[in-house]
């Protein structure tokens, strides 16, 4: 079964911080829905850009995309 990472983009100065916030979110939602989702995080891309990000098993993606909205997925590779 793949697992896809969905992702939210963050830039600008305070992109990181943004992004650290994010993820507590996320980690609500997953308890709020009691998901079976444990890999969530953030990244630091560049001093600009960073990304706040939930990797999900593909036949769960719709639901979470469209109630979370990202910006972008990507075939999660650990």
């Amino acid at each position: 079964m793949r697992k896809l990472k969905l992702i939210w983009d963050f830039r600008g100065p305070n992109a990181l911080k943004t992004a650290e916030h994010h993820t507590i979110h996320l980690k609500e939602y997953i308890a709020i829905q009691k998901l079976n989702i444990s890999i969530t995080g953030f990244q630091n891309l560049n001093d600009m850009h960073a990304i706040a990000f939930m990797v999900v098993d593909e036949q769960d993606m719709r639901p979470i995309r469209d109630a979370l909205k990202p910006h972008r997925g990507q075939v999660y590779q650990d």
